[in-house]
């Protein structure tokens, strides 16, 4: 697991952004784009807030927020699972802004995905603490030898709506590296994402954590509401 290039910070905030195209199976705005500053450029993902598509359980313009928080969390437990992500102005307003990661078209991310590898353990820790309730197949990413996450609009909600397609470690004892991300969350203060979430919604994510903690376990599906986001892809 590798943090961000400065560089790439850089060019992410200080560069002009160029809308190249759409990605039409997106249910809000998820325009492609080029970031460019000097000689240099690099693909992104920009999703204007203007662009969000109400929801009847999250509040209006709050997604790239929430975007921005899955990423700075995952930097300050130092996971490194979701591209870097930010929130500034763009061609269509204010919106998130986040590292475009090319894959492997031979890559069976299908069977990944359904498999114990090591990498996916620290993913599902994760959306446990974030309350992901949207991680699909195609939300999971390899660059290299480094698995990310992209799409963490819907999460942080005060009720549990923990939703993904990865349930094959479901009700197993935490190993000691997971109880590490586990305990680093529980040691951390959120004020590094208070400006992106709401007061309420950090006290139930500190929640979540103290459950992880003192269960010491992988979070099992709920029979209280659908435990796979649907469509699965």
């Amino acid at each position: 697991m590798t943090s961000i290039d400065p560089f790439i910070a850089e060019l992410l905030a200080e560069g002009e952004i160029s809308v190249t195209g759409r990605l039409v199976d997106a249910s809000n705005a998820s325009l492609y784009a080029d970031v460019s500053l000097g000689d240099a450029s690099r693909k992104i993902i920009y999703k204007p807030i203007a662009g969000e598509r109400p929801l009847w359980d999250f509040p209006d313009g709050t997604l790239a927020d929430r975007e921005v928080a899955a990423y700075k969390l995952s930097e300050a437990l130092g996971l490194h699972v979701v591209p870097h992500t930010i929130l500034r102005d763009g061609p269509y307003g204010l919106g998130m802004v986040q590292l475009w990661i090319e894959q492997d078209e031979d890559f069976d991310l299908l069977a990944f995905a359904q498999s114990r590898d090591e990498r996916l353990r620290a993913m599902v820790i994760f959306d446990a603490i974030i309350n992901n309730t949207d991680r699909k197949f195609g939300h999971i990413l390899l660059d290299g030898a480094n698995l990310l996450g992209c799409d963490h609009g819907v999460t942080f909600h005060e009720e549990p709506k923990l939703r993904t397609v990865l349930w094959q470690f479901c009700g197993e004892e935490f190993s000691p590296s997971d109880c590490t991300i586990v305990e680093r969350a529980a040691a951390l203060d959120f004020s590094f994402i208070a400006d992106h979430i709401t007061e309420s919604e950090i006290v139930a994510l500190q929640e979540r954590i103290g459950e992880l903690l003192e269960s010491g376990r992988f979070p099992m599906p709920s029979d209280e509401w659908p435990a796979v986001p649907w469509p699965p892809f």
